[in-house]
């Protein structure tokens, strides 16, 4: 399978290109490198079936790229990370995920966009359930990141439900690892 990893030079899209090549797929990571490193898919790029392209999904997708799957973890995630870059972590969850949405929907591939549990916001009920609607502040400190990934959660219901793509939706709660750039 030819799978695309958005945020692939990032700890998490790292870590999955690692294990889709062990699997036997082909794997291409794009990443911006605004907080993906070279050196978290530096042992990849000998690899014949690992491909990495500096680029913006915002921009949508080079016209040469063809994928099957696209897992959509690009982001910065740390809060240090997208208060530092409010602006590309808004952009990045709302534009660039339509952008990835459209290139599904012409193209049928499937996508699998990385949401958070932050979509809650502060929450009164521990743990979450699905049915849980959150206590949010879409404007706090923390809004950029929280917003844009339901913001993005929107947009992908949106395309299941009016387009048909094949789409889910992840939510990833407390991932920690070593320290990157």
């Amino acid at each position: 399978m030819k799978c695309l990893i958005t945020g692939g030079a990032g700890f998490i899209g790292s870590h999955l290109a690692d294990r889709l090549l062990a699997e036997g797929h082909q794997v291409i990571a794009l990443d911006n490198l605004i907080t993906g490193s070279r050196s978290n898919i530096s042992h990849l790029i000998s690899n014949a079936q690992f491909r990495f392209i500096q680029h913006d999904c915002i921009q949508g997708l080079p016209p040469d790229l063809e994928t099957e799957v696209i897992f959509h973890f690009a982001s910065p995630a740390s809060p240090p990370k997208y208060q530092q870059y409010p602006v590309e972590t808004l952009l990045v969850n709302t534009l660039g995920t339509y952008q990835l949405l459209e290139y599904c929907k012409n193209h049928g591939a499937r996508m699998i966009f990385a949401s958070t549990s932050e979509i809650y916001g502060d929450p009164l009920v521990h743990p979450q359930v699905e049915t849980y609607w959150g206590n949010v502040n879409p404007n706090g400190p923390r809004s950029c990141y929280d917003e844009s990934k339901r913001a993005g959660e929107a947009f992908v219901a949106a395309y299941i439900r009016k387009f048909g793509i094949d789409a889910r939706i992840i939510r990833i709660f407390n991932t920690f690892g070593p320290l990157t750039k």
